[in-house]
């Protein structure tokens, strides 16, 4: 061995441009072996292919030619897959070993990098399959050694994480070694974390689908040609999939935690199988990454952009100098802590000596993991935080950052003159009086220091005292508007296009980018009216998805609300579907519902908190010029966290959409809105209300308008009105889906595609909530990822009971 690393060392110092690659291998490799870098330098380093050569082992760079690393590629795309040394990085003259003992990866003899664990016994051959998996094999063919048990960043197609595991991302763009965030498989979940705090879950995912099994444990993740799988056991010890998501078909994928946190599913290329596809990545938006803005960074997306961001800092807080990222406090009197506990050294425990200051990060100013764990506790004090600060030194859901005064630096001249023998005799006792005197000062000084923070502190208390009682433009919250510039925009609100709810909506544009907007003015001034308010504010200024209608902004004028929405110009749903100027052609009906039940998943299960809707109607329900669908108006939405929404049962919603179980005792859940989008797909398909005259050519006087109560089915009562939910469950019955497409289609339309929206409409109305499905399912099933739901009859036959009443 020693030969050999000299003989290297010399030949790639004295000659190298007399190297000459030695042969590559092919699938087996037998003890005694080695490999480096220089002397596969021929082939980029690779030493060692799979039986077809889709992947491949070798020694290469990565991102900087300085450092090599072990790695198993995929050949097609030069992606690494998997690295062994990946934390320390070696250079061409590294030699990696293969013996019977195992893979050693060294620079000088005796002194390895890395190396495999101690093996139950001899290695007879080194493997690389065609699945990507490194194996060193024993004397019976069994597995003693295998690299997908020891993952890196990225797992491949047909490799299990176990539980317990995790990706590790690397730490930058440019370096390799491991960074802070980690894709982990726990026992019920797959979570992406950041120093242990979570920041995204599989079960929250809009696309996961959660199957009968959810409550399993789960054992392993894998992926295959139809997705991503998280399974379990049953009592039989058969493995059960626990949850999923469902991606396009593919042969080959890899799923890859990159260095800025984000969780990526890509497929090879169907079209030259050398390029990835993007299949999946999560979080979405990049403000919902830990530390993007690094320390006490605020993060904001750009308009229409949830992947680019604009990082501030919160109220009375300062951006870093050039070069770093983070905030620091505005000015000089005060500095971040280094923790609530004094563990630093040297200058950081001279300075958490001082007392702390709490300054008040706003109400509005949310934090990532916020939507994962239980707060210590909300809507507390100054004095309440500052105590369970000291007493719970890892307690970090309070809205206060602590700081601590910067004491200022005194220049302590000394006398160093020498003066005659003599005068020590005068100047000792001289000194003693001094002593006295400067102690006097001192304290003078403190005292005089201590009123001036305590006048500090009562500073800072009205500051957080007057911010707590109204938000104001905070970091991360929509813009905040005068009222005059409200008046302005609207012409004194002077057009309006729409009400309902708790206001009335008018028309206006922005003066200083000309932007036309959607002004709602609350009109319920009272308790209900800023209670909604304030949970517009909290709710849909934090939410970003292509389904959803953008608050742009808010304003408050003594008691009166307003809300500042983007505009969309082809109005609501109920003009276009039920008006006579424009006929909807099917693929535009199935476009709007698609995107409606995308709006009501993520509400549902893709939000920090769930959201139920409670008023699906095709009033609220927004398009603009391209027909893309926005859902509007969560005046009647409240937030609900996921143990306790059953206790939800006092809202009221729109006749002819809400579901059966609010004339009843039972709980309004997630299923009341997929009721009332049941409703509205029927609408859809048929081009009327669900109560219609027969001939279904025209409404009544009263369409449109909003009623109080709590029927759950249309108030009509002229003769020879048809209930159509009653007739889509009867020719459901009769297999006659063409029947109940909109006439004026013209048979614009399969049957295939009517008896999907219908089947997939009656389930969401069955008068059972449990018996529907979840929105997630629904899209999955709009989307054909998973099979049709079948209605059941016998939970739907009340439709015919309350069509006898129609007519």
């Amino acid at each position: 061995m020693d030969l050999f690393f000299g003989t290297s060392l010399l030949y790639l110092a004295l000659f190298p441009f007399l190297a000459v690659s030695e042969p590559t291998q092919i699938h087996s490799i037998h003890p005694n072996f080695t490999a480096s870098q220089t002397q596969f330098i021929d082939n980029d380093g690779t030493f060692f292919y799979s039986p077809n050569s889709t992947f491949g082992a070798a020694l290469k760079p990565f991102m900087v030619v300085t450092g090599f690393y072990f790695s198993i590629v995929h050949v097609p795309t030069d992606t690494v897959v998997w690295s062994a040394n990946r934390q320390n990085p070696v250079s061409k003259a590294a030699v990696l070993s293969l013996s019977v003992q195992g893979l050693t990866l060294a620079e000088e003899p005796d002194k390895p990098i890395w190396s495999t664990p101690p093996l139950t016994s001899p290695v007879s051959a080194m493997q690389l399959l065609e699945t990507g998996n490194l194996v060193l094999v024993g004397p019976r063919s069994e597995f003693l050694w295998q690299s997908f048990d020891h993952p890196t960043d990225t797992v491949v197609t047909g490799q299990r994480l176990p539980v317990g595991k995790s990706l590790v991302g690397a730490a930058s763009a440019d370096d390799f070694s491991a960074g802070d965030y980690r894709l982990t498989l726990t026992g019920g979940d797959l979570v992406s974390q950041w120093y242990g705090q979570t920041y995204w879950t599989l079960s929250m995912d809009p696309n996961s689908l959660v199957d009968s099994n959810r409550y399993k444990p789960v054992t392993f993740m894998e992926m295959n040609s139809t997705g991503l799988y998280l399974y379990g056991e049953d009592k039989y010890s058969s493995l059960v999939i626990v949850m999923r998501i469902v991606l396009p078909a593919s042969s080959f994928r890899i799923a890859h935690l990159g260095y800025d946190g984000r969780f990526m599913i890509r497929s090879l290329s169907l079209i030259n199988g050398l390029d990835w596809v993007q299949q999946l990545v999560r979080p979405v938006e990049f403000c919902r990454i830990p530390y993007i803005c690094g320390k006490l960074g605020v993060c904001m997306e750009k308009e229409n952009s949830a992947r680019e961001t604009i990082c501030t800092c919160p109220q009375h807080f300062r951006l870093e100098t050039a070069g770093k990222s983070g905030c620091l406090v505005d000015g000089n009197s005060f500095s971040l802590s280094t923790g609530c506990s004094a563990s630093g050294g040297g200058g950081g425990r001279e300075l958490e000596s001082k007392v702390p200051t709490y300054l008040k990060l706003g109400n509005t100013v949310d934090y990532f993991a916020n939507a994962f764990v239980t707060p210590v506790n909300r809507s507390i004090s100054l004095s309440i935080c500052q105590d369970l600060c000291s007493k719970n030194p890892e307690s970090d859901q309070s809205g206060y950052v602590k700081v601590f005064p910067v004491p200022s630096s005194r220049n302590i001249t000394e006398n160093k003159k020498r003066d005659f023998p003599i005068a020590g005799c005068v100047l000792v006792p001289m000194l003693g009086f001094g002593m006295v005197i400067l102690v006097l000062v001192m304290v003078v000084l403190w005292l005089r220091s201590k009123r001036t923070c305590e006048k500090v502190a009562m500073s800072l208390e009205r500051w957080n005292s007057s911010s707590s009682t109204a938000p104001g433009s905070f970091p991360g919250l929509p813009s905040r508007y005068e009222y005059k510039e409200l008046v302005a925009a609207t012409e004194n609100f002077s057009t309006q296009i729409g009400s309902g709810g708790f206001g009335t909506v008018y028309k206006g544009t922005l003066p200083d980018n000309e932007t036309v907007v959607a002004v709602k003015k609350i009109t319920n001034s009272g308790v209900q009216g800023k209670k909604e308010f304030f949970t517009e504010i909290a709710t849909v200024g934090s939410i970003r998805h292509a389904n959803l209608v953008r608050l742009k902004g808010f304003c408050i004028r003594e008691r009166q609300r307003f809300l500042v929405y983007e505009f969309m110009n082809k109005g609501s749903l109920e003009r276009i579907l039920f008006g006579k100027e424009t006929v909807l052609e099917w693929r535009e009906r199935f476009k709007i519902i698609h995107g409606t039940a995308r709006a009501l998943a993520y509400l549902h299960s893709g939000c920090h908190q769930k959201i139920i809707h409670c008023d699906i109607k095709p009033e609220n329900i927004l398009l603009n010029d391209s027909l893309q669908v926005k859902v509007s108006d969560f005046g009647l939405s409240k937030l609900l966290d996921h143990k306790n929404s059953k206790l939800f049962t006092v809202l009221t919603g729109t006749r002819g959409y809400l579901a059966p179980e609010w004339l009843t005792s039972s709980g309004i859940t997630d299923k009341t809105d997929v009721y009332s989008f049941g409703m509205v797909v029927l609408e859809i398909v048929s081009g009327q209300r669900n109560c219609s005259l027969l001939a279904r050519s025209c409404s009544t006087e009263n369409e449109g308008t909003e009623e109080d109560g709590l029927s759950f089915s249309s108030s009509c009562s002229l003769e020879r009105l048809t209930f159509f939910p009653s007739l889509a469950l009867e020719m459901h019955k009769q297999k006659r889906y063409l029947e109940l497409a909109d006439p004026r289609l013209e048979g614009r339309v399969s049957f295939e595609d009517i008896e999907k929206i219908i089947r997939i409409a009656l389930c969401c109305i069955h008068i059972v909530p449990i018996l529907r499905p979840t929105m997630d399912n629904v899209v999955a099933m709009l989307e054909d990822r998973v099979p049709l739901g079948e209605p059941k009859v016998e939970a739907l036959n009340f439709l015919q009971y309350f069509g006898r009443r129609q007519s």
